[in-house]
């Protein structure tokens, strides 16, 4: 059985989505004065190699703790200019404390053989499957820290990297500023993954059904607004007005959200704007992201009704898969500064 942490002697359960309010009103724990000269630098090699919008949630908190965070990525060819997140190559890479993967895919485990030299931590930055990854017996014995956001991606990520070491619970730095929820009339959020595969990462299946869903909303009377993935190609939605937000932020203005269950399902119920989940046959997620759906759908034709019927988990459901909410980017950094084998100074 895996061991789960809940690493914070006060964690707090997930009641924001299920009340109402936006967040716990908790704040990242203040910068401590330390007799170091430096501060912890961290390198971290993501399954999706460009997909810097996993790290950028800890950008703030990590400056003013004064940790260094540098992705590393293949080369810099699919950065955007502008990028707030520091890159570079296994080769080009600054000094650093430790290594931490976000999965065992193929570039994760390149950037660990290339860095034999540090420390070695797994972070859940991202839902992955409960199956046991190919590559993940090749971390495993390097291992000295895993965390995760809530309890039930723990025991999803436990399972993927075949482990039963002890899991941290820190939360999910996107709760740390979760939006205070304002429903419009009859405002309907749709939730799209990516439809084709890239360099950065790969595809999941549905978009065909969320798109006929979307059409069957729009017919009903429904406005629609799209909350693209990153990495989702926007003209398949150019009939529908795209949120010039991210995805989490956009959902405290839907009466209710449908789409491809993913990472960011946990943190829209948070937020309490309740779910509708698309499902493929060809598709597979945990079951802790369809918990916090209060529906999924397989046609189109159920849409409306799934819509027009959708409602919040229970709290312990909701707590179960979000975590605890707010410092948790602090708490993150955190674990990290402790891992064994980390030496600043």
């Amino acid at each position: 059985m895996t061991m789960i942490d809940k690493f914070s002697p006060s964690r707090r359960t997930v009641l924001a989505g299920a009340l109402g309010a936006a967040a716990l009103g908790a704040s990242a724990a203040p910068a401590r004065a330390s007799s170091r000269p430096r501060g912890l630098r961290v390198l971290i090699a993501t399954n999706e190699p460009w997909g810097t919008y996993h790290v950028s949630p800890l950008l703030r908190e990590a400056a003013a703790r004064g940790v260094q965070v540098t992705q590393l990525v293949p080369d810099p060819s699919q950065i955007a200019a502008g990028d707030p997140v520091p890159v570079a190559t296994p080769d080009t890479a600054p000094r650093a404390d430790l290594l931490v993967v976000t999965g065992a895919g193929d570039w994760p485990l390149e950037c660990a053989a290339k860095l034999r030299h540090l420390p070695l931590a797994a972070s859940s930055l991202a839902y992955l499957g409960p199956d046991e990854a190919a590559g993940a017996k090749r971390l495993r014995p390097r291992l000295r820290t895993v965390t995760s956001s809530s309890n039930a991606e723990a025991r999803s990520f436990a399972s993927y990297l075949g482990t039963h070491r002890r899991v941290r619970v820190v939360g999910s730095p996107q709760t740390d500023d979760l939006p205070r929820r304002a429903p419009e009339s009859g405002l309907v959020l749709v939730v799209t993954s990516v439809t084709h595969p890239d360099g950065t990462g790969g595809a999941a299946p549905g978009t065909e059904l969320l798109l006929a869903s979307a059409a069957r909303l729009k017919d009903a009377g429904r406005r629609v607004l799209v909350g693209l993935h990153p990495r989702e190609d926007p003209e398949l939605w150019r009939r529908y007005e795209i949120s010039a937000v991210p995805t989490l932020q956009a959902s405290a203005r839907a009466e209710a959200a449908i789409g491809i269950p993913g990472t960011v399902f946990p943190l829209i119920a948070a937020v309490g704007t309740p779910l509708v989940g698309c499902t493929d046959p060809a598709l597979e997620v945990p079951g802790y992201l369809l918990s916090v759906c209060s529906s999924a759908i397989g046609d189109a034709a159920d849409a409306v009704a799934a819509v027009s019927g959708a409602h919040l988990p229970d709290a312990s459901v909701l707590a179960d898969a979000v975590g605890p909410v707010g410092g948790s980017a602090a708490r993150l950094l955190e674990a990290w500064r402790r891992t064994p084998g980390v030496h600043q100074g």
